[in-house]
């Protein structure tokens, strides 16, 4: 484990000559080290507390003590592959499947997002014989190569793109997309597109991957958003359900499944389903339910949205407000006639957030949007307090953008 003793320049310094330029960070011009992190806040080297409004891998709070105590007694005993048979994995899929519908029921287990995001493309291009895939414009579905190539978030190649596709493998979209904006499609889109993908072929992906395990309050997954009778065909997980352990999960269909398996190759994941992984899996899952953080995570994002709207009055830079549970997203645009992306000042507004001790950060194709994805423990008290932060600062601005002030925050 690492100690505090090297100073902040130096673990800047030794980063900067061993990682690439393309491991980026938060805050590049001033980086905070963060040594420790409990709940939803984090720690520097220095002892300073940040509220993390933006780390939705740490879904139950960072170190929760009962997700680490669960990590630790199963290392105690045993951890190692899927091939033997052990309790932990079925017990695992079990719980899993008691929230899905009933029709997603057969599970694979893996180590992040991208590796189930990649087995749902090759699921779906088994099942149906196509290669195709359709996506949202400003779409992220993860970093392998096979994800970059149907994530326009990363690769903005139009020439890449054909003229037609008449032989779709699938639809693939997050249930709320993230990176394009903390978007919330409308009720019946999904089942819509789903109709018209299923009829050319091809089959529905849901990326519950960063907003799933009842972050939106109202579900436990936010596919359901769009009606209990809406069913994806496959169902890819990862970050919340790990809690920052590498694990991740699809969940399928009898049918796609016996489709893979007649490939007669076998599917095996050295460190996907293992004993500690499932492990966390389940204290996760115990967690959600002994602290009831679904009808939490619907309480506080209600007071979010109202105290966010309120703000809307007060300030003309603030555009749309959306959201559910605590998935929230705030445009700031120029002005409300051309809703022009106000990207400089939500880059200014997020430094000088954490300035305040409160981190956030920015989405969407205009970089404008602040997005509200915090731990599930997120309270009612960091709500008010985050907004009346937010207020003095855009208070702050607006004065100096009535002085022609430059946007320029202090060395």
């Amino acid at each position: 484990m690492a100690t505090d003793t090297r100073g902040k320049a130096a673990t800047l310094a030794l980063r900067r000559r061993l990682l690439s330029n393309s491991c980026r960070l938060f805050f590049p011009e001033d980086p905070i080290k963060i040594v420790r992190g409990q709940g939803q806040y984090m720690y520097d080297e220095q002892g300073a507390e940040y509220i993390d409004c933006i780390n939705n891998v740490a879904h139950v709070g960072h170190c929760h003590p009962l997700v680490v105590q669960a990590a630790h007694e199963q290392n105690q005993v045993l951890n190692t592959n899927s091939r033997y048979l052990h309790d932990n994995i079925v017990d695992y899929a079990q719980r899993l499947s008691e929230t899905l519908p009933e029709k997603l029921c057969v599970f694979y287990f893996l180590n992040s997002g991208s590796e189930a995001n990649d087995l749902a493309l090759r699921l779906a291009r088994q099942y149906t014989g196509h290669w195709d895939v359709v996506v949202l414009d400003h779409a992220y579905h993860g970093h392998l190569s096979s994800l970059i190539d149907i994530s326009p978030y990363k690769f903005r190649d139009l020439d890449g793109q054909k003229e037609w596709v008449h032989v779709i493998a699938a639809f693939f979209a997050e249930s709320l997309p993230s990176v394009g904006g903390q978007i919330i499609p409308p009720a019946g889109y999904f089942p819509e597109v789903a109709g018209h993908i299923r009829r050319a072929g091809g089959v529905f992906v849901a990326d519950e991957i960063q907003v799933g395990f009842g972050r939106v309050g109202k579900h436990f997954w936010a596919f359901q958003l769009q009606g209990e009778d809406f069913v994806p065909d496959i169902v890819t997980m990862g970050k919340s359900i790990g809690n920052g352990h590498p694990v991740a999960c699809v969940a399928t269909t009898h049918a796609v499944a016996r489709a893979f398996e007649a490939t007669g190759v076998e599917y095996f994941n050295t460190f996907g389903g293992s004993p500690v992984s499932c492990a966390v899996g389940l204290a996760v899952l115990d967690v959600l339910e002994k602290e009831q953080l679904q009808a939490h995570a619907a309480s506080v994002g209600s007071l979010l949205m109202e105290l966010l709207g309120q703000q809307k009055a007060k300030h003309p830079i603030l555009g749309d407000i959306r959201g559910v549970g605590l998935f929230i997203g705030v445009d700031l645009i120029k002005d409300e006639a051309t809703r022009m992306p106000a990207t400089e000042e939500a880059d200014y507004v997020v430094s000088r957030l954490k300035e305040n001790y409160i981190l956030l950060s920015t989405d969407g194709p205009g970089r404008n949007v602040l997005k509200f994805k915090p731990p599930m423990c997120f309270s009612l008290d960091n709500a008010r307090h985050v907004v009346a932060k937010l207020d003095a600062i855009l208070t702050d601005m607006e004065e100096k953008v009535r002085s022609c002030k430059t946007l320029r925050l202090q060395p």
